[in-house]
C-alpha cells in the first residue's frame, strides 16, 4: 500500500502527491479554487469549527486539540467514508493531505493522517 504524505496547500504540486484532498473545513486564504491542485475538498472531516476556534493554532494547545480531534474523529459519521476513501486511493498510489495552517508540525492534517493510518 502507497502512503500518507501532509503538505501545506500553498506548496506546489508534484506528481509524487498522487491522489489531492483539502482537508480544511474552510478554503484557504488567497487561493483561487480553480489554482488550488486537488482532486477532493473533504471538509467534513476537518474539526469542527468550535473546536478549530479554540484551538486557534496555539502550539502550547497542540497536545489537547489533538486529543478532542481524535475524540470528534472517532464518532464522526463520516468515518467510514473516509477510511474507504483513503483505502480506495491508496492502492493507486500515494494520498497527500493538503492544508492551509503556517506550523507543519501542529494541524489538523497531522492528527488526520496519523488517524487515518491507525484505523486503516
Amino acid at each position: 500500500m502507497a502512503k500518507i504524505h501532509i503538505k501545506r496547500a500553498y506548496d506546489d504540486a508534484k506528481d509524487q502527491d498522487g491522489y489531492r484532498i483539502l482537508v480544511d473545513r474552510l478554503w484557504p486564504r488567497g487561493i483561487k479554487k480553480e489554482d488550488l491542485h486537488h482532486d477532493e475538498w473533504f471538509k467534513d472531516m476537518a474539526p469542527s469549527s468550535d473546536l478549530r476556534k479554540d484551538f486557534d493554532h496555539e502550539e502550547g494547545k497542540f497536545s489537547w486539540f489533538k486529543e478532542k480531534y481524535e475524540e470528534e474523529l472517532n464518532n464522526h459519521d463520516e468515518k467510514n467514508s473516509w477510511l474507504a476513501l483513503v483505502k480506495e486511493k491508496l492502492d493507486d498510489g500515494p494520498v497527500t493531505l493538503l492544508y492551509a495552517a503556517k506550523d507543519k508540525d501542529n494541524n489538523n492534517a497531522v492528527v488526520l493522517k496519523e488517524w487515518t493510518e491507525d484505523h486503516l
